[in-house]
């Protein structure tokens, strides 16, 4: 099974301690040139006390702004490559899934289902529902260099967070609490709370990290259930891909020049945490299984991790 596959390197708790560090190490090296050029902004304005998200974006445009903050985990990227294979001798593979070889056939599934289906949602709002909320927002050359630069970093954006969380610690976790629900809920746990800076949450309040929380869940439970993160990493990277392009606010982690903008007071209703997280997840994880067979959730979700004998498990050298 999935968590299993540490069994077979060097699986020592403190090695994925230091292979986070490694990994967050380099996103904040990554993170300088954004850093560099708002620092030299600000000093040129003389307003280095008064740096905020507003000033930030007066100073940036919003396209290089996303270009400059992906580009840090291009650099994260490279950390836990660098963490795998000097420090668990573990081909990047193995974090990604059970089968032979990625199977690219279930990432482009979630990915097109989750697109289409969480679009169609937005454009129904837009067209039927509650119009007023939105304004058109296109631009075509400012969109088509967003569409460049999000197509091209932001799977690496969401492929590294699911590489970091439901890859290398729910395996690191596993490994060291010898059980599958462990790892499952501090993953996701963690995952959510790490979501604490956005700006949605100083708009929405901390309860919105129920839905953060709930979604870390979800992937979790995808990744463990499927034997493998392709199903996440295609759900993943279809969210904030078509999130990024089709609509954007003031208020959110992403701002972008995308065709609409929600001009709606920010604002969290209670079927707000509820339909996604208790409603529509179990929805999606229902046909899911129904998609690729699922059994033995019991097992999966909450079992001991198998060791099977100690030659099945020869650490790779």
């Amino acid at each position: 099974m999935f968590i299993e596959l540490a069994l077979r390197v060097k699986n020592e708790f403190w090695r994925y301690l230091v292979g986070s560090l490694v990994v967050f190490a380099l996103a904040i090296i990554g993170q300088f040139p954004l850093m560099g050029i708002i620092g030299y902004k600000a000093v040129q304005n003389n307003d280095l006390a008064f740096l905020n998200e507003e000033t930030i974006y007066s100073y940036l445009d919003s396209n290089l702004f996303l270009f400059l903050m992906l580009i840090s985990f291009v650099f994260a990227l490279l950390g836990l490559w660098l963490a795998l294979k000097y420090l668990h001798h573990q081909p990047l593979k193995d974090i990604i899934t059970t089968r032979p070889k990625v199977d690219w056939r279930r990432i482009m599934f979630a990915f097109f289902f989750w697109g289409i289906l969480s679009s169609g949602l937005v454009i129904l709002d837009y067209l039927y529902l509650t119009p007023e909320d939105y304004q058109y927002n296109f631009e075509l050359n400012r969109f088509l260099i967003l569409a460049v630069i999000a197509i091209a970093l932001i799977p690496i954006q969401t492929s590294v967070e699911e590489l970091l969380f439901r890859g290398y610690l729910m395996q690191g976790f596993g490994i060291l609490a010898k059980n599958r629900w462990f790892p499952l809920i501090l993953t996701s746990v963690i995952f959510g709370a790490l979501h604490v800076f956005n700006p949605e949450v100083d708009k929405l309040g901390y309860s919105i990290m129920i839905y953060y929380i709930g979604t870390g869940l979800f992937l979790g439970i995808l990744t463990l259930m499927d034997d493998g993160m392709e199903l996440s990493l295609g759900f993943h990277a279809a969210n904030n891909l078509f999130t990024a392009l089709l609509v954007t606010s003031d208020w959110t982690a992403f701002q972008t020049y995308s065709i609409l903008k929600d001009v709606s007071e920010p604002h969290l209703d209670f079927i707000d945490l509820v339909l996604p997280v208790f409603i529509l997840f179990p929805v999606l994880l229902f046909i899911f299984a129904k998609v690729y067979r699922w059994k033995n959730w019991k097992e999966k979700l909450f079992g001991e991790l198998e060791t099977g004998p100690t030659e099945d498990y020869k650490i790779i050298e």
